[in-house]
């Protein structure tokens, strides 16, 4: 009886909690949080918007860029700064623009994801120390150059190296992280990275600035971002952190905020994508929380069948019936969010996304979609699990190897490098251009051409057909630094811990031919 009447309270809870978490209620969520975003990017409105991935991507549909800032990588105990993701774009965007806002967004009851709370600031710090080095080895190089430098507004004596964190990290935690500095810029100085350019870029050191719900900013004394001392990037989280369930009501419909609505996108969106939500934002919000799951997969179906007419890859969305609220059905929105919603300028994050082509190495980098469009390659690669109908001129010049993630299959990558690095090498041999790409052209074709450059090409990225790597061996520190140049031209590669794993374990295991 008594287990009973445990199951029943445990049964009634997740009731209650998937009564709370439904769709509309994240959209819903989603959309109040990004009218925040806009009010805050408006108060810089030169000033680049960047959604830090994935869960910022959800509350604006204009950003300007993207990043990947871990919140694993600020965890109590675990900081890191990982050369495999530089984000070294974003360094560069805020040296041209002079700043750069970024978005993202926390379930938790914190006011700031850790990804801003520590992970971004450690990564300005480091990024900071290395352009510090630099300046400090011109000094003692060249003094005709410090002055140049220091008529374009470098000053390495002034150059600012401290590490600012928010007030709410303990000075226990921050001198932790201040022991591990040196190490972590070393590390970054020995991958590679083209801290020169860098250099040249900033003319002032990176600094983060934290804005939520509850900054208090003076409208009418908002200060001019050119007037800092600093290049700021502004750190924006917005959700609102309050841990109780608020429960909103306009004139149509009832509904609960959920803070951080955009995270964890796979257990509510039901294939609904940012893009997408933003295309047909007033649609759904309007439909109200009876209609807005029909809404939903009307529009996802349409997507998938855009998708599937073209070869794209278009799985069949499937999800669990989840309990709708009781809010009756009212066929309007208020004018506000009639005007708001109906004057909304799409644009797309994935604008201008097509090609990364890799220096002069003849190899290049995207996703499975752009490659049915690309006419400047000569060969492509394929490493999607879905074949793409693409039409080149000789059925030779096309492979696909179908490579499913590691979390899906530990060897599926190992498998297929054999195949991906012959291949490549038959046709970089004749001189052809070379386009490898998977799904999203993040992760799966970013490891794979990680192993085909470091198997066939020379440290100057020129291509002697395996010459230079039978003499080498190869370390995890050469992979971090080849992997760094691929970031440099790809600004969107992700590769996963476990692919990364996979291609190490080819390239020591004897299988380059």
């Amino acid at each position: 009886m008594e287990n009973e009447t445990k199951l029943s309270i445990y049964r009634a809870a997740r009731t209650i909690k998937r009564k709370d978490n439904t769709l509309y209620n994240a959209l819903r969520s989603i959309y109040e949080d990004s009218i925040f975003v806009g009010e805050i990017s408006q108060l810089w409105p030169q000033l680049p918007l960047v959604a830090n991935l994935r869960c910022g991507l959800w509350y604006s549909s204009k950003f300007q860029s993207t990043c990947y800032f871990k919140s694993t990588d600020g965890h109590n105990n675990n900081w890191s700064f990982n050369t495999s993701r530089l984000n070294f774009h974003i360094a560069l965007l805020a040296g041209q623009k002079g700043g750069c806002i970024i978005i993202d967004s926390t379930r938790r009851g914190k006011r700031f994801p850790d990804s801003m709370s520590k992970t971004i600031p450690i990564w300005t710090c480091v990024l900071n120390r290395s352009i510090c080095n630099y300046l400090n080895k011109l000094c003692n190089d060249d003094a005709s150059l410090v002055e140049r430098e220091s008529d374009a507004g470098h000053n390495s004596v002034d150059w600012d190296c401290s590490l600012h964190l928010p007030l709410w990290v303990s000075e226990t935690e921050k001198s932790a992280i201040e022991d591990r500095l040196e190490g972590w810029t070393k590390d970054l100085d020995a991958s590679g990275a083209d801290i020169a350019t860098l250099a040249s870029c900033l003319k002032k050191p990176l600094r983060p600035l934290w804005i939520s719900h509850k900054t208090v900013i003076w409208i009418n004394e908002v200060p001019d971002y050119d007037s800092w001392d600093f290049t700021p990037i502004i750190l924006v989280s917005a959700s609102s952190s309050s841990g109780v369930t608020q429960h909103r009501t306009t004139s149509e419909f009832s509904w609960n905020y959920i803070p951080g609505a955009g995270d964890d996108e796979e257990s509510w969106a039901r294939g609904l994508s940012p893009n997408l939500f933003w295309n047909h934002a007033y649609d759904l919000i309007s439909s109200g929380p009876d209609l807005c799951n029909q809404k939903v997969a009307d529009i996802v179906e349409k997507d998938r069948v855009y998708r599937a007419q073209r070869g794209q890859n278009a799985p069949q969305i499937t999800a669990k019936p989840s309990i709708s609220g009781n809010s009756p059905h009212l066929p309007c929105l208020g004018p506000l969010l009639c005007s708001d919603l109906s004057n909304l300028k799409i644009i797309s994050s994935d604008e201008g996304c097509g090609i990364f082509w890799l220096g002069s190495t003849n190899l290049a980098l995207g996703s499975s979609q752009v490659a049915e469009n690309a006419s400047n390659v000569d060969c492509i690669l394929n490493c999607d699990q879905w074949s793409n109908f693409v039409c080149l001129k000789e059925a030779e010049a096309n492979l696909h190897l179908p490579i499913v993630n590691s979390k899906l299959d530990r060897f599926s990558l190992f498998n297929n490098l054999s195949s991906a690095v012959s291949f490549a090498k038959l046709n970089l041999t004749k001189g052809r251009t070379l386009l490898i790409c998977c799904h999203d052209g993040e992760d799966i074709s970013v490891c794979v051409c990680l192993a085909i450059l470091i198997s066939l090409f020379d440290d100057e990225g020129s291509f002697d057909g395996g010459k230079s790597f039978s003499e080498t061996c190869i370390t995890k520190c050469e992979m971090r630094r080849r992997l760094v140049y691929i970031c440099k031209f790809a600004i969107k590669a992700r590769p996963s811990r476990g692919n990364l794993k996979q291609v190490f374990s080819f390239l020591n295991s004897g299988k380059v031919t």
